[in-house]
């Protein structure tokens, strides 16, 4: 077994300073030994760098920024408006409490259900929340699995990024496009995209792109709106101002994450890093290099 696999998700972590104790002990151990895991270190360290000085791909108008700054500052005077004084929490209790006390519960029963109720009401959104992301990652296995059983054959077959980007413009509910080549570049590229085709996430319009890796490794990436698909758990590994869920689903490599109001799910039969999923988009332009590990 390749002894840097074990190491795999502690680059960016060692990169980010969470890593302490042992773990720390053991990967700078293997730093010290490992050639092509320090080389990583610094291609990760240069991505983070790019990653930070990254703006928004949409911006808003200065129109809609004013609006929204204008009901903002509306909403912001009523609330510092004198108000009526109302009768508090404390007065109507005391008020209440000698017609209700035959009524209400000893503090020993009512106590613990207080507890249980808080509990509830704090995990359960954590709960529904990654239940709605291993949804979007059986979704994005389940419909690679379709596509390369030829169930889900492609609507478009193109290896240029601004065919694709103008064949999903008026599909999507969302604007959405991939990062225009550039013809200068002159590296063969590890990623070859192969075509799209539009795909339903939760009753809602999505994109399916694909790519190969050499002769054998497929490769797809699932874009939805975030508003539908939702990115979590799994191993967590920050980059930047992107954050990189890894999972391990039906014998496939599953990396999601969401930026600028978009979900993606790459799904592949290879193991990658953060730099990978962002290199598969990026391979052709000018900021390449930074992306490879």
């Amino acid at each position: 077994m390749d002894p840097c696999l074990k190491h795999d998700a502690d680059v960016q972590r060692y990169i980010d300073n969470e890593l302490t104790g042992r773990k720390l002990e053991s990967f700078l151990a293997h730093l010290k030994t490992c050639d092509k895991c320090r080389k990583r270190v610094e291609q990760e360290r240069a991505l983070s760098g790019i990653l930070r000085k990254s703006r928004p791909l949409y911006s808003a108008p200065r129109d809609l920024r004013n609006r929204v700054a204008a009901t903002l500052n509306q909403h912001l005077e009523s609330d510092l408006k004198p108000r009526p004084r109302r009768e508090g929490l404390r007065e109507r209790l005391r008020r209440l409490l000698p017609y209700v006390g035959h009524i209400v519960p000893r503090p020993t029963i009512w106590v613990p259900a207080l507890l249980a109720i808080t509990l509830c009401l704090v995990v359960a959104p954590n709960a529904v929340r990654e239940v709605r992301a291993a949804s979007y990652v059986e979704t994005a296995v389940s419909t690679h699995r379709s596509y390369l059983s030829g169930d889900l054959p492609l609507e478009i077959r193109t290896g240029s990024s601004e065919v694709v980007t103008a064949w999903l413009s008026d599909k999507l509910p969302f604007p959405f496009r991939l990062p225009t080549s550039q013809s200068d570049i002159g590296a063969t590229p590890t990623y070859r995209l192969i075509g799209a085709r539009l795909v339903n996430y939760r009753k809602h319009p999505a994109a399916l792109i694909t790519y190969e890796q050499g002769p054998t490794d497929m490769i797809s990436l699932l874009v939805a709106s975030s508003a539908s698909a939702v990115v979590a758990g799994g191993d967590v590994v920050h980059a930047g101002s992107l954050t990189f869920h890894y999972r391990s689903e039906s014998g496939f490599k599953v990396i999601t994450w969401s930026t600028h109001g978009l979900s993606y799910a790459l799904v592949s039969d290879v193991a990658g890093s953060s730099g990978a999923s962002c290199l598969v988009c990026h391979q052709n332009m000018a900021d390449h290099e930074h992306f490879k590990h």
